[in-house]
């Protein structure tokens, strides 16, 4: 997600804060008590912090030449070595299963040397000023900036703690620093014999000033950095179940809320009957709100009866109340005239009809892509308490630290550094957690404070998420596109329809340019096929549908587009699909790198079976460059199943092979997931689908082998959250087409009837 608001927020408006000038701009915010923090985490007295005062530029000057974080000096804190020899990471952003606490600390114990044995993780406070993610200006994790953001703050940070207990040791033994080594978690002194731990020189290091220049490891040096047998730190602890999620967490008095919402986007209270909600063993309160009608209990099943027993009339006159067949009636309607400008270079017009004029061959597609809801493994839920003093503390699996600040202390009436948030474990988000309004966590907070007696513990269930949430938007894809006699690419034509999630937010002043959403078009009006005619233009269509960045963003339905409809090209032309594509990407060495990795290991242009098929798909998203080769089978009946996918990733420099490898299995599995068979729709503006026996996920009897090959590179670390799902469903489509000769433009492939 926010692919392109990391692109332009430096340079488009935002304020020192890092929102739009006009408008929902924070406060400044201030450092936590670090007394307070040590005592939270369970680090006492003698610690040694490292990154607190880390003047970045100062250290910056032995690093590489191209330094992420801040331009000027500031605080920060990373590095906790505890006289118990433990060393624990603070990761800045949220882990969602993506592995970020393992993969940042890696990170920082490479340059500290540390044992991987005493390395612990935790998450750091909400703090903007610390905290930032220097790609967005907010504290906040998404388009899977994580390790590329931090990469350098935490290099510097380890090789810092590193030479000040360096300094440490060699003042104790009276020796030139230059003689003291350190390794695995111990530091030496060779020629008389001695040695410490982490732990001993803790208190001493901590009262040495921080080095203003340190010097980084040279690649050939790691020990831990790029090692594919590395454990995640969490996966004991997620294992065995002792890791705490939100909704775990339980607070002295705690009571559970639920919110009756409207079944139809838009709609609002009209009036409320809650004497039988009242009744029902348990029910403690309801309150209504503008969001909708709260019933607070003694614990989850009580509240969820309440809320049956509500009587609620809600009021449809600004809800959304059409059906899907009625809205994609309206967004073909739309695609019938020009829309906005997103790209335009050349004449795709006249090109398209010189080819067609003259042997060439012209291609035409319709593509439309559902509404996808994110359905995390762990519901929405946060708790909130407030706090006498004033503000609140939140525990929350917490994706967008200083905008649930901001919102909570608007909604408070306090000031956003009153507002402590307690970032859990998350048991999945694929950007649901990310919110511009925080909608799930003003709604807890709203809560909190109509009923101020007990910490309040808002629950989603599924069916909440899943018939109220916020959706990948609904599009479609209209494209023409032309090879002349040669079978080169001449002309591109694309119209894409589509509802905005920047329109109205904080970020719209930055995302929307000339009333094109950035994120709508990624993927489209920067393709990488080099085509000296290309015409994008897009419609932004109202509906209070809401919507926001699904996995991959705008590139999960434009890669698509893009990758089917180059097959059909490469068909027109009578050329192999691999061929064509390498002829065009001549120019961009590293798609042109992982295509021919994926086609190689996937043993490309092998003959296979009748009724076995073969595809491919290559794209770049988020700073990486991934290809999948899809094998699928065929039946008699039409029906397909994905047999195999070989995937090959360049994402920079690896930090954890094993976590790269993971994310483009998951990935893999969420792009053919929804393709198969997802999909949000609804009758009179009510949500068809409640849970998992509706909205259908990956089966494992669906899941193909997945063999994943990653590009050595010396390039710097990019991300590999998202960019592994956008190219899969298209390389499954590309397989079956080989197959059939019928392209799938229709999502997902249920509706074609090509899976049960």
């Amino acid at each position: 997600m926010l692919h392109h608001l990391i692109r332009h927020a430096a340079q488009n408006g935002f304020g020192e804060h890092g929102f739009p000038e006009s408008g929902f701009a924070p406060g400044p915010l201030s450092a936590p008590s670090r007394r307070g923090f040590l005592k939270a985490i369970g680090v006492g007295a003698g610690a040694l912090v490292i990154g607190a005062h880390l003047p970045m530029p100062a250290l910056a000057a032995e690093a590489a030449p191209k330094i992420v974080g801040p331009a000027d000096p500031r605080p920060h804190a990373f590095i906790i070595v505890a006289p118990d020899n433990t060393v624990t990471v603070l990761a800045k952003h949220l882990d969602k299963g993506q592995g970020i606490v393992t993969g940042l600390a890696t990170i920082a114990a490479e340059e500290l040397d540390a044992d991987w044995s005493q390395v612990r993780g935790a998450f750091a406070p909400a703090d903007q000023k610390l905290y930032a993610n220097h790609f967005f200006g907010v504290q906040g994790t998404g388009g899977s900036t994580a390790v590329a953001n931090s990469w350098d703050e935490l290099r510097m940070a380890g090789a810092a703690a590193r030479a000040m207990l360096v300094a440490a040791a060699a003042a104790r033994w009276k020796v030139p620093a230059g003689e003291v080594t350190v390794s695995k978690g111990v530091v030496r002194h060779a020629a008389s014999n001695r040695s410490l731990t982490f732990g001993e020189l803790a208190e001493e290091a901590a009262k040495l000033p921080v080095p203003q220049q340190v010097k980084l490891k040279d690649k050939k040096d790691y020990v831990l950095i790029g090692k594919p047998d590395l454990h995640r730190l969490d996966h004991v602890s997620k294992t065995n179940g002792t890791a705490i999620f939100a909704m775990d967490i339980r607070r002295p008095g705690q009571v559970t809320a639920v919110l009756a919402r409207s079944p139809r986007f838009g709609g609002t209270v009209k009036s409320v009957d809650d004497a039988a909600a009242r009744k029902v063993p348990g029910v403690i309160d309801v309150v209504s709100l503008p969001v909708g009608v709260a019933v607070i209990a003694k614990n989850t099943w009580a509240a969820i009866k309440g809320r049956e027993a509500l009587t609620v009339t809600w009021d449809d006159a600004k809800a959304e109340t059409r059906g899907t067949d009625a809205m994609l009636a309206d967004y073909r309607k739309a695609a019938e005239k020009p829309g906005d400008v997103a790209a335009a270079k050349g004449d795709a017009e006249k090109a398209i009809a010189d080819a067609k004029a003259k042997g060439g061959h012209v291609v035409e597609g319709e593509f439309v892509f559902p509404y996808l809801a994110h359905a995390p493994m762990e519901p929405l839920n946060a708790v909130v308490a407030l706090n006498p003093e004033g503000g609140c503390t939140i525990w929350a699996g917490s994706q967008f630290q200083t905008v649930e600040q901001m919102v909570a202390a608007h909604i408070l009436g306090c000031k956003p550094e009153q507002v402590k948030i307690e970032t859990q474990w998350a048991g999945g988000s694929f950007g649901r957690r990310a919110t511009p309004s925080a909608d799930y966590i003003a709604e807890a907070v709203m809560i909190a404070k109509a009923y101020p007696k007990a910490p309040v513990h808002l629950v989603w269930t599924r069916e909440d998420d899943i018939k109220g949430g916020r959706y990948r938007p609904l599009v479609l894809h209209k494209i023409t596109a032309a090879v002349d006699a040669k079978g080169d690419l001449v002309g591109w034509k694309q119209r894409i329809v589509g509802q905005s999630f920047m329109a109205g937010t904080p970020f719209e002043a930055v995302m929307v340019k000339n009333g094109v959403d950035a994120t709508m078009v990624e993927g489209a009006s920067d393709m990488a096929y080099p085509v000296a005619n290309l015409a994008v233009d897009a419609h932004t269509v109202a509906s209070p549908v809401t919507t926001l960045w699904w996995r991959s963003v705008g590139h999960t339905h434009t890669a698509y587009a893009k990758e089917v409809m180059i097959d059909r090209l490469a068909k027109a032309a009578g050329k192999d699909p691999v061929a064509f594509r390498m002829e065009m990407l001549r120019d961009h060495p590293r798609l042109a790198g992982v295509l021919k990795l994926a086609a190689e290991k996937a043993g490309w242009g092998q003959p296979l079976p009748q009724g076995k098929g073969r595809g491919v798909a290559v794209h770049e998203s988020f700073n990486t460059y991934v290809a999948h080769v899809a094998d699928v089978s065929v039946d008699a009946k039409g029906q397909i199943k994905v047999d195999r996918v070989v995937v090959a990733v360049d994402c920079g420099e690896v930090v954890n092979p094993d976590i790269v490898k993971a994310q483009m299995e998951g990935g893999a599995g969420w792009g053919i997931g929804h393709a198969l068979r997802d999909e949000i729709t609804m009758t009179d503006g009510k949500v068809d689908q409640a849970n998992f026996d509706s909205y259908l996920p990956m089966r494992m009897s669906d899941m193909p082998a997945v063999e994943v090959h990653i590009v050595p590179s010396h390039e710097r670390p990019t991300g590999a959250g998202e960019p592994g799902v956008p190219t899969v469903a298209p390389a499954v489509a590309n397989a079956v087409f080989s197959v059939t000769g019928q392209p799938l433009q229709t999502l997902p492939f249920s509706r074609g009837g090509i899976v049960s």
